[in-house]
């Protein structure tokens, strides 16, 4: 008896335990406004959508919407034009026509020389004065940039007539006529690239400026020469940015115009279908037939889309 009253005391007696905290136990708060941030970033970016609905896709899409069709004279001329819808018929039109063969070639060839020649000039240059050597480099890159300062069909003026026979001097000093047939490719490269030179100078050298000044130091400290430094820290930091302007300049020179355009007036070597953009003006505004050019337009759209996308993913294989 006494054993077991004194076991019932002891448990009447023992107090409760309690539940134990657990530390991942997220503390209740309010709810999150998802919505009204979601709303907020659409604001935000509905200024720059409409811009590029208005100025992007909508001329693609209504570009596109003319290379399906054709203007055809109607009633034996006498009714006027009217628009037939003809499929793909403007794109094999465009892809079989010489003209347009050839003016692509020529620009293969013009990007092979250029995009190289420039950008290495560019390149060099913008190392040259991020050099602890070079003095006055606010100077020296205002006279590198200063071409590009000049409009392009100011510049296509002024070397026209430096090309030019009993005008210009560079006639008399070249191995080669500048305006002939096989000069006149040279002498757009070198107008494009006097032009476009300083404006990628100015984006190489201002890379350069965000390398880490220890990195360079600790690489003199070692013993590293400038060649060293450029080669080993330098170009390899600055590489994204090379790729950039490797993919803008392979569209622009896709898309050379002004350069042959102004040399026109100065030779006939220069045709009017001498390159894609010539051929798509010639086709739009001189033969009236906004079918085909908005049919080279589109693959001439598309080539510099796929050209970029390679470009972009040869940058992101190396970048890794």
């Amino acid at each position: 008896m006494t054993t077991t009253t004194t076991t019932t005391t002891a448990t009447a007696t023992t107090p409760a335990t309690t539940p134990a905290f657990s530390p991942t136990a997220a503390p209740a708060g309010p709810p999150r406004r998802t919505s009204g941030r979601r709303l907020s970033g659409a604001a935000l970016a509905a200024p720059f959508a409409l811009l590029l609905l208005g100025t992007v896709l909508v001329p693609i899409g209504y570009a596109f919407y003319l290379s399906l069709f054709t203007d055809r004279l109607s009633g034996l001329g006498f009714d006027g034009y009217r628009e037939v819808f003809t499929g793909f018929d403007n794109y094999t039109s465009v892809l079989g026509d010489p003209a347009f063969l050839d003016s692509v070639a020529h620009v293969a060839l013009y990007a092979l020389v250029h995009i190289p020649v420039m950008l290495a000039g560019a390149l060099v240059i913008a190392l040259l004065l991020d050099s602890v050597a070079v003095r006055l480099r606010q100077m020296w890159s205002l006279a590198v940039f200063l071409p590009h300062a000049v409009p392009g069909v100011i510049a296509g003026l002024i070397w026209g007539y430096l090309y030019s026979p009993g005008i210009g001097p560079l006639n008399d000093i070249l191995p080669f006529d500048p305006l002939s047939d096989g000069g006149v490719l040279p002498s757009i490269v070198n107008m494009a690239t006097w032009q476009w030179m300083g404006y990628n100078m100015i984006i190489f050298y201002t890379a350069l400026q965000t390398v880490p000044r220890e990195v360079l130091e600790a690489a003199r400290a070692d013993g590293a020469g400038a060649l060293r430094t450029a080669l080993a820290i330098k170009i390899p930091m600055i590489r994204p940015t090379i790729f950039v302007a490797l993919v803008f300049t392979t569209i622009g020179s896709l898309q050379l115009f002004t350069e042959p355009l102004v040399l026109r007036t100065f030779t006939g070597t220069v045709t009017s279908t001498w390159t894609p953009s010539l051929y798509i003006y010639e086709a739009a505004f001189i033969s009236n037939d906004y079918g085909r050019a908005a049919a080279a337009s589109i693959l001439l759209a598309v080539a510099s889309a796929l050209l970029s996308a390679l470009v972009m993913r040869l940058s992101a294989r190396r970048s890794r």
